[in-house]
């Protein structure tokens, strides 16, 4: 009997089917002689640091059941601990069972590091030597599927791939473990009682969120000025902006017009005056379908769109796919879809018009002989991008939220069937007394897949021509005059503070917010930070510990985040570490490094950064429990800020502890709202 172990349930269900469903058990699918079975992602877990410690003494720091020390750290298994996840323990038997009465195990894992290590951890868990051969597609569509099953490769080809996702999580469980305890902890020694989490994705987009928000708020707007001309041409009038030269008085460093008086004097002077067509470009031009949506780029829409957060496009995203089944697995990176399933688009187009009768005409306009550069396979990832099922569900089923979703999905894939956008872009230039101006216009020759979207929701990055003044006909060197000079005063802007989208998309692409060419090139080679899986959890996180806080569409960090921004050296808040992870990731991938020595060096990595926390105190300001270091009541021990904090054995009452704790260990009771200094240390 083989047995096919599945990542998911559906990816389960899409293998039984071309196997031939011959009956079901509890757990599992009946295929003749085979068996498929399933995980629910991850069906183990790494052990908690509280069971590598050496013992349940108490310690210095709360964190509810267990306490911590700074003796404790860092905490380094010497084996490595994996439990049963709580909500796994059923499955995990009923996959059990069916290794024993298994001859050969088919790895059904999605086909990236995660997926293979996610059954490979399992048959390790069972201990099983049965023969393993890999089922590895990226696409669950029936010629997809099809095609797995007949090419199954031998497991051991991929064991690379694991190793390197078991490495990828023991290393990040190193660093929040260890990091997180470490900065807590010295965060109290400076008399701030706040738990602090330290992660390897978590940690940068902090950091960048806190970067962006001090170049804001440090920003210094310089005013300038630009000038715009009504020019009257014989077919026309239009508007033109002025080109300065490079000698023009006036101009600051980045060419802009500083100098008000130079500016009106040369309004001044050309209202009136004559010109000719300097230049005249016109060129047809084309501009190719968007791309079919990842989870990024609907979650960058969907909150520039309708403020919705990330948390929130993940959580409609998933329902669409597992409770409507109307949409594709929402939790990829890719944007591109897979050559086999275009022949599927008359049958994912009749479910759309069944689902919604609003998109009947669209629907009818749409050409499946059209195959966009959308379509692929050189380009698919573990997953495709987002699309319309077959699925003949109910558009009355949908809450509104998922109906606006639901929608963007269907026009990003109705769009792929109709033809190119193609218009004329016309540059030109004006010489208006030897003053140059200049205008871009553009005249839409055929709508193409622009027909499909209603607004700016098109998944479109490309934003040239944005100027669209429709253009009088003319030729080189034909006579205008300009009927009036206007001179308009501007300020330069800062940077836009992230939104939920935009936050996503800089953690995707998060080589832009490095300097270093080499590790530049790593990072934008990888996906980024996070994965289109995790990104949404690791903003919710950081929201709910109070590090970063939502202020309408914007995400702003709070004094807490900058806080812990501030006390973490460069090495942990940078996105660095995880070019310099990756690129010893691909070599245990590739099967040129091993993951022992990559695990090592983790270790002494640990080791430094556990020893530089614990060399010292700092004060972290803000979060909802965290003590303020007074500047007026000092130590008599020490001299340092004392802090006031509430009594864990009587309510209402407080005492005053010293800021240097654990060095200096002085307390005194509180009075009235001061330390009283004569019964120090006599609580």
């Amino acid at each position: 009997m083989r047995l096919f172990i599945a990542e998911k349930p559906s990816v389960a269900k899409a293998i039984a089917s071309e196997l031939g469903i011959t009956g079901k058990g509890d757990g599992f699918i009946e295929c003749g002689q085979d068996k498929v079975t399933w995980c629910f992602g991850h069906m183990l877990e790494q052990a908690g640091p509280d069971e590598y410690t050496a013992d349940d003494a108490p310690c210095s720091q709360s964190t509810g059941k267990k306490l911590w020390r700074v003796e404790d750290l860092p905490i380094i298994p010497a084996i490595w601990i994996m439990r049963p996840r709580d909500d796994a323990k059923q499955q995990l038997a009923v996959i059990g069972r069916l290794l024993k009465i298994a001859v050969e195990v088919i790895n059904a894992g999605d086909p990236d590091r995660e997926g293979q290590l996610l059954i490979d951890e399992v048959l390790v868990h069972f201990k099983s030597s049965k023969p393993v051969r890999r089922f590895w597609v990226s696409a669950q569509d029936s010629v997809s599927v099809q095609r797995g099953l007949a090419d199954l490769k031998d497991n051991a080809a991929y064991l690379g791939f694991g190793a390197a996702a078991q490495a990828r999580g023991r290393a990040d469980w190193l660093i929040g473990m260890n990091l997180s305890r470490a900065y807590t902890l010295r965060a109290q020694r400076g008399g701030s009682r706040v738990l602090l989490t330290v992660g390897r994705v978590q940690t940068p987009t902090l950091a960048i969120v806190v970067a962006r928000d001090r170049e804001i708020e440090a920003f210094k707007p310089i005013p300038f000025h630009t000038i715009q001309v009504q020019i009257q041409h014989a077919n026309g009038i239009f508007v033109a902006r002025w080109d300065a030269r490079e000698e023009q008085l006036g101009l600051d460093s980045e060419g802009r017009m500083i100098d008000t008086a130079v500016a009106n004097e040369l309004v001044g002077t050309l209202t009136g005056k004559p010109g000719r067509i300097s230049e005249y470009k016109q060129e047809a031009r084309q501009k190719a379908h968007p791309r079919a949506y990842s989870l990024s780029d609907i979650t960058l829409v969907a909150s520039n769109k309708f403020g919705y957060t990330a948390a929130e496009v993940l959580e409609i995203c998933q329902s669409l796919y597992e409770t409507h089944k109307l949409t594709s697995y929402p939790r990829t990176d890719c944007n591109f879809l897979p050559e086999s399933q275009h022949a599927d688009a008359q049958l994912v187009l009749a479910a759309v018009k069944h689902v919604n009768s609003g998109f009947a005409n669209l629907v009818d306009g749409a050409d499946t002989a059209i195959k966009s550069k959308t379509w692929d396979d050189t380009k698919i990832s573990a997953h495709h991008g987002i699309i319309p099922t077959m699925h003949h569900g109910s558009i009355v089923a949908l809450t509104n939220k998922e109906r606006s979703i639901y929608e963007l999905i269907v026009r990003g894939y109705l769009a792929q069937f109709y033809p190119v956008h193609e218009y004329l872009s016309t540059v030109v230039g004006v010489d208006v007394s030897g003053e140059i101006f200049r205008a871009n216009g553009q005249i839409i020759t055929h709508n193409g897949w622009r027909e499909v979207y209603t607004g700016d929701e098109a998944n479109d990055d490309d934003k040239e021509d944005s100027e669209s003044q429709t253009l009088p006909s003319m030729k080189t060197n034909d006579v205008v005059s300009c009927v009036k000079a206007t001179r308009n005063d501007s300020r330069t802007k800062p940077p836009a503070r992230f939104t939920e989208g935009t936050l996503q998309r800089a953690m995707e692409n998060i080589h832009k917010f490095v300097t270093e060419a080499e590790h530049k090139k790593m990072l934008r080679d990888g996906d980024g930070i996070g994965t289109s899986a995790t990104r949404a959890s690791i903003l919710s996180e950081l929201k709910r510990r109070e590090f970063l806080e939502t202020k309408g569409k914007q995400i702003i960090s709070t004094t807490l985040g900058r806080s812990l921004v501030d006390a973490l050296p460069e090495v942990v808040k940078s996105p660095v570490l995880t070019a310099l992870y990756e690129r010893m990731l691909k070599g245990i991938e590739q099967g040129t490094s091993e993951l022992d020595a990559f695990i090592t060096k983790q270790e002494q990595f640990i080791r430094d950064q556990v020893t530089k926390a614990n060399s010292g105190s700092v004060s972290i300001a803000g979060g909802k429990d965290a003590p303020k270091v007074s500047e007026l009541h000092q130590c008599m021990a020490c001299s340092n800020g004392l802090s006031r904090r509430a009594s864990a054995k009587k309510k209402g009452f407080f005492w005053w502890g010293c800021s240097n704790y654990p060095t200096c260990k002085q307390t005194y009771p509180d009075s009235k709202g001061r330390p009283d200094y004569s019964k120090g240390n006599n609580l």
